[in-house]
């Protein structure tokens, strides 16, 4: 039993450490939790057999982390997610706008006046008093992150649709937008030439 859980323990927290840090949605984080739960026990099986107190202690804490990570993936935030998304199938039924959850603005694919993808929706930065968008941060190029720019357009530049939001300015007039420092994003929308 000691020889399995010493095999299973690091490669249930292996993978479900990839499962979390993926952020794939709720219920794949919930499961990568599940994961990480028989992790931990196995974890305590290796601390109990070996005698190492510390290991035992630390992995029946995170073993109570776990479950609260499971409750709050795989129950409540699942359940706004599916919320959200029956919401969002029903107004596409009826004879009502469209919706889409705000929170389904970052990742969203941004795509030229041509239908040609740009990049991808980080996030919408909304006015407090008005509720209304004042501009959204979108991603080009690198890879994962890494080397990608990071450009604030404008409200009235950006068209938002149910599954993908299309720039209403030149593809130029994009580039020519100033990428964005890191977290240094600015308090206003910036101006973008037609």
């Amino acid at each position: 039993m000691n020889e399995i859980a010493g095999w299973v323990a690091p490669a249930a927290t292996m993978i479900a450490a990839m499962m979390t840090a993926a952020n794939l949605g709720a219920r794949v984080t919930g499961w990568g939790f599940v994961v990480f739960t028989v992790g931990s026990l196995c974890w305590i099986v290796v601390g109990v057999s070996s005698g190492q107190t510390n290991l035992l202690a630390t992995n029946a804490f995170l073993t109570l982390v776990n479950l609260v990570g499971i409750w709050r993936w795989l129950g409540r935030q699942a359940t706004y997610e599916d919320g959200g998304r029956a919401a969002k199938a029903r107004s596409r039924r009826a004879s009502v706008p469209a919706l889409f959850t705000a929170t389904g603005v970052a990742g969203m694919a941004v795509v030229g006046e041509d239908g040609s993808a740009v990049g991808k929706a980080v996030e919408a930065l909304v006015e407090c008093g008005s509720g209304r968008v004042s501009y959204v941060v979108v991603a080009t190029g690198g890879v994962a992150g890494v080397r990608e720019d990071l450009r604030a357009v404008p409200r009235d530049a950006i068209a938002f649709g149910c599954d993908r939001l299309t720039l209403s300015i030149a593809r130029g007039a994009f580039e020519a937008l100033a990428p964005l420092e890191g977290g240094d994003w600015p308090a206003a929308a910036p101006t973008a030439a037609a």
